[in-house]
């Protein structure tokens, strides 16, 4: 760590400074780096400091931002090349000033890259040109809105071309259409193929320290988003403590790419939701309905596709999306939640299909201030897919957490956003519809699924992905019309339902009778815990041969298991080295039947 004042010029590798100072006309470049600074960053009077290929600023300031001089940092990232399409964006820049503030963005700050150090300013279509270009690069601003503090859609306020877009705000911005093949840094990756992405240059004072954004009560949503040149930590931020008038949800909008129309009718789009569940985790995100399937559950190919599920734990730079307020107040953005994570390397998309950026490649790990961390598991968790009349799916999202009540729990469970739809399903939580649902495991409850129609409607449900679940789980739908139940784990469910809103006749389930040793064998079979021994104790004196034995915490994480234990009368499993707490202790018969218990471990000493 260097802790002196300090004067660049040109290249600069991987990097600590308690500050930077950058002197005019002596430009910086930093290449596939984090670039982490301590304090403030003084960009002189035409400075300019350049992030490339993946390269990202991360600061350390603990409070409002010490970054002054009207110097430039200049930072890309990629957008849709499309005309029709809507991304969310939320600039890590403001204008230059001198002053130590985070300043306002609008997009006469976007700039086309020519070469690795140069650029031309976006042109600024008049406000009735809806289409933009990508070479020359010009921008149709009557697609720039911001949204604070809103309860319906009407509410979205036009910015245009103004500079007005406050540090922390989020905007909207269609993309634009042609082609340009400037390669600006002579890696073979252009500014617009033609297809999937347009390059922006982002040119302004980087944004550093507290940002605070209003959030209001009932649910109102706001459009804001990752306001720093590098990732954001979307779990630290949504579950810091002091952002608790937040639901500590985020949505992301994704839309059709098929169709294109500038007529709100014609529009097919959704938010995908991210639930962060806890801090270490890699949370869980279902994807946005708007999507259609094939009558036996594949992506309709051949049709409109379905939204996709994206890595969102880390927001790239650039990252808009929108959060609901619990309260009117405010949430704050901090440099504690910055991090280095390279966008595409597993758990950081932008709002498209993802790529490489760099030829640096990582696997489920983040590196903040140069240290790098593996991610933890998976949340325990599994989708539930419903196909609604083969036109569209809604996902949904069941999690198992040990911090999970049975009611509504701020950054676990994540409120249906296209609530509006006339067909649906969902989990409805305290007078709310839901479509990630976050609990404790136990294998005899019965979760509720709400189901609306406006018509006669044909559903279809199945289990598309399971996450850190018990594999040897079944997963049935209990239908209440007949008290059956069906296997959506292995198969599917179609049924057609009359108009109306139903919230009792599907449940989830994980057994299809009463769960009792009783019940579920036809012999005798019988599974004890003996906590003096600490061992627990299998009496089979009917001599079944038994293929495999488990034994899962509530998260229905594995604990123990063997394969192949044979046709024995008696067998002990030691459980001196678990922490205390309830398991599920479960047997599979050659026949393949399942013989299933609740059993409580008390070992004193163990936390």
């Amino acid at each position: 760590m260097r802790t002196k004042l300090l004067l660049f010029s040109f290249f600069i590798s991987l990097q600590a400074y308690s500050q930077l100072f950058i002197g005019a006309n002596t430009p910086v470049y930093v290449k596939s780096q984090v670039l982490y600074v301590g304090q403030n960053l003084n960009l002189d009077t035409n400075s300019n400091l350049y992030l490339r290929n993946n390269s990202q600023l991360v600061q350390g300031t603990a409070g409002s931002s010490a970054n002054v001089g009207t110097g430039i940092l200049s930072v890309y990232q990629e957008g849709t090349s499309d005309n029709f399409e809507y991304n969310y964006w939320c600039s890590p820049v403001g204008e230059p000033t001198s002053s130590s503030v985070n300043n306002n963005f609008g997009i006469t700050l976007l700039n086309r890259p020519t070469t690795s150090v140069l650029a031309t300013p976006a042109t600024i279509l008049p406000i009735g040109n809806y289409n933009g270009t990508a070479s020359p690069l010009a921008i149709a601003p009557y697609w720039i809105y911001k949204l604070t503090n809103a309860n319906n859609y009407s509410q979205w306020v036009q910015v245009a071309s103004a500079t007005t877009i406050a540090p922390g705000e989020g905007f909207t911005m269609k993309g634009t259409g042609g082609t340009d093949t400037t390669d600006p840094e002579s890696t073979g990756v252009v500014n617009n193929p033609g297809t999937g992405l347009q390059r922006y240059d982002f040119r302004g004072k980087p944004n550093d320290g507290t940002i605070t954004v209003a959030v209001g009560s009932g649910n109102a949503a706001t459009l804001t988003g990752n306001p720093y040149p590098s990732a954001l930590d979307l779990n630290a931020f949504l579950l810091d403590p002091t952002n608790s008038a937040c639901t500590r949800v985020a949505y992301f909008w994704e839309q059709d790419k098929t169709v294109n129309s500038h007529y709100l009718s014609a529009y097919r789009g959704g938010y995908g939701t991210y639930s962060p569940g806890t801090l270490g985790s890699n949370g869980i995100y279902t994807a946005a309905t708007f999507s259609s399937y094939n009558p036996d559950g594949s992506l309709n190919t051949a049709g409109t596709s379905s939204g996709l599920v994206i890595e969102r734990k880390y927001s790239p730079i650039g990252q808009g999306f929108l959060i609901n307020g619990t309260a009117n107040g405010s949430v704050t953005f901090k440099n504690a939640h910055r991090v280095y994570y390279i966008e595409g390397a597993g758990l950081s998309q932008f709002a498209k299909p993802s790529k490489n950026k760099s030829e640096n490649k990582t696997t489920d790990k983040s590196e903040s201030k140069g240290e790098l961390t593996e991610a933890v598991a998976e949340i325990s968790h599994f989708k539930i897919n419903t196909i609604i009349n083969n036109q569209f799916t809604r996902q949904l999202a069941l999690a198992f957490l040990p911090e999970a009540t049975d009611g509504v729990d701020a950054g676990i469970d994540a409120l249906n956003m296209d609530g509006s739809l006339p067909n649906d399903a969902s989990f409805w939580l305290e007078n709310g519809n839901y479509v990630i649902q976050g609990l404790t495991f136990d294998v005899s409850k019965k979760i509720p699924l709400t189901v609306k129609a406006a018509t006669s409607t044909t559903l279809k449900f199945y289990i598309p992905e399971i996450i850190n679940f018990d594999p040897t789980q079944n997963i049935y739908l209990f239908d209440g019309s007949n008290s059956t139940y069906h296997d959506i784990k292995n198969g599917t469910y179609e049924v057609t339902i009359p108009p109306g809103v139903d919230r009792e006749r599907f449940k989830i389930a994980f057994t299809s009778q009463t769960l009792s040793t009783n019940n579920l064998t036809k012999y005798a079979f019988f599974i004890s815990q003996d906590n003096t021994n600490q061992v627990l104790k299998v009496s089979n004196p009917d001599n079944k041969n038994i293929s495999s034995f488990a034994l899962f915490d509530i998260l229905g994480k594995t604990i123990l298991s063997q394969k192949n234990l044979g046709a024995d009368q008696n067998y002990t499993f030691s459980t001196s080295g678990l922490s205390s707490g309830i398991y599920i202790a479960t047997f599979v018969t050659s026949d393949n039947e399942k013989i299933t218990q609740k059993i409580i471990i008390s070992n004193s000493g163990m936390q």
